[in-house]
């Protein structure tokens, strides 16, 4: 198992952030809405109210995987147990297959939240926000299967956010 640290906040880094090599080298990531960022860390980092120990379940490659991204988008969301087995069977066998697939996509991961919620977290890289309304991408997430899905998202929250250096 690969387990990783999210550090979510708001406004200025907090100090413990500063403090780790392993998080001074992690890419930082900015809400293009808000005030919001987030990075991923792996490693041993200092204990911190900003972080939560995350679970890798899946990660692939995307169409574009020998890109450097821009843009981030998240899904995080909630799921009845009863509904957790055909959830994580959609996602790994054609959702986040899929849109990896997706031309401008670099990369997909999914990871599970150790603590928390939303449990469940869904990651795109992208080359551009621009992916996100193509043809190809609006047809994965439009099958008969995502639509049977979909509406058993629980705790729900989308954002797109953008790589920064503050």
């Amino acid at each position: 198992m690969t387990f990783m640290h999210l550090i979510t906040f708001k406004g200025e880094k907090p100090l413990e952030f500063t403090q780790s090599n392993e998080m001074l080298n992690a890419t930082l990531w900015k809400s293009v809405d808000g005030d919001q960022f987030r990075a991923y860390v792996e490693g041993q980092i200092p204990p911190s109210s900003h972080s939560v120990k995350l679970e890798m379940l899946t990660s692939l490659q995307g169409a574009n995987f020998d890109e450097v991204g821009d843009y981030h988008y998240i899904v995080e969301t909630d799921i009845e147990s009863k509904s957790e087995e055909e959830f994580n069977a959609w996602y790994d066998t054609e959702h986040l297959p899929g849109l990896a697939s997706v031309p401008g996509t670099i990369s997909a991961k999914r990871y599970l939240r150790l603590s928390g919620s939303p449990r469940y977290i869904a990651c795109y890289e992208l080359v551009s926000p621009a992916v996100m309304e193509s043809k190809e991408w609006l047809a994965i997430r439009n099958t008969p299967w995502s639509s049977r899905i979909r509406p058993l998202f629980k705790n729900t929250v989308r954002e797109l956010f953008v790589r920064t250096t503050k």
